[in-house]
């Protein structure tokens, strides 16, 4: 089984990704953004986008950065002070993007007008983010210093991926629920292409954390007609 979810099935949702994402990329690039609702409730929009994508960009940067550098991170680690603050930060930022995600989810299902504009595609997504948090939450608290072992053990792993020389013993012997978080990102990049999630690929996607809120204006005005002739 190890060997099928993590040296198999890596290869298999991360084509339906890349040929997902060109596929809509041709044939529907008008689709390519994150549908705002924030005309049709904006409040609790906000307590919930906010607080999610500060917390989650801030966790998956550093989930970059060890993939790229492992070797700093383990050298930060190196010293108990700087290993404390990078593991209180990380669970503090996954908490924080768990609160906003609950928000979200919470405003998608109970505003009625918004459920109605909520597709399966929404909820499986939800349902995917959900248990990437939970899951992650949980590494964190239950099993200490992930920072080291995700540098030392998932890192490599993911880079015997990429080489196309999966080496599946290094996660095949992980805790089960270390496991499903991992399984679970990649079933998240499988369905982005799919998804209102698309957007999140874009050039430049931080430039959501400061530009300025959608502003929506309703015109209840009569339109005019020019040149009207009444004739009597």
């Amino acid at each position: 089984m190890n060997q099928f979810l993590f040296g198999a099935m890596p290869y298999i949702l991360l084509t339906i990704a890349v040929v997902g994402t060109i596929w809509r990329f041709t044939t529907n690039r008008y689709s390519w953004s994150s549908q705002s609702s924030q005309f049709l409730e904006n409040k609790t929009l906000f307590f919930g986008s906010v607080p999610w994508h500060y917390g989650i960009l801030t966790v998956l940067f550093f989930h970059i950065l060890g993939f790229f550098i492992p070797s700093a991170i383990l050298g930060w680690n190196a010293e108990p002070t700087r290993l404390y603050i990078f593991e209180i930060g990380g669970l503090s930022f996954g908490i924080l993007a768990f609160f906003g995600l609950l928000m979200l989810i919470y405003r998608r299902f109970t505003n009625v007008r918004i459920k109605s504009v909520t597709s399966g595609w929404d909820a499986i997504v939800l349902l995917i983010l959900f248990i990437q948090i939970i899951t992650g939450l949980a590494n964190a608290i239950m099993f200490r210093w992930g920072s080291n072992w995700y540098a030392a053990t998932a890192v490599p792993w993911m880079w015997s991926v990429i080489t196309m020389a999966p080496e599946v013993d290094r996660v095949g012997n992980l805790h089960w629920i270390t496991k499903v978080h991992i399984f679970n990102a990649l079933l998240f990049f499988a369905f982005i292409p799919f998804s209102r999630l698309a957007h999140f690929i874009v050039i430049n996607p931080y430039k959501y954390l400061w530009r300025p809120y959608q502003v929506v204006r309703w015109y209840s005005r009569e339109p005019r007609t020019a040149n009207i002739v009444q004739y009597k």
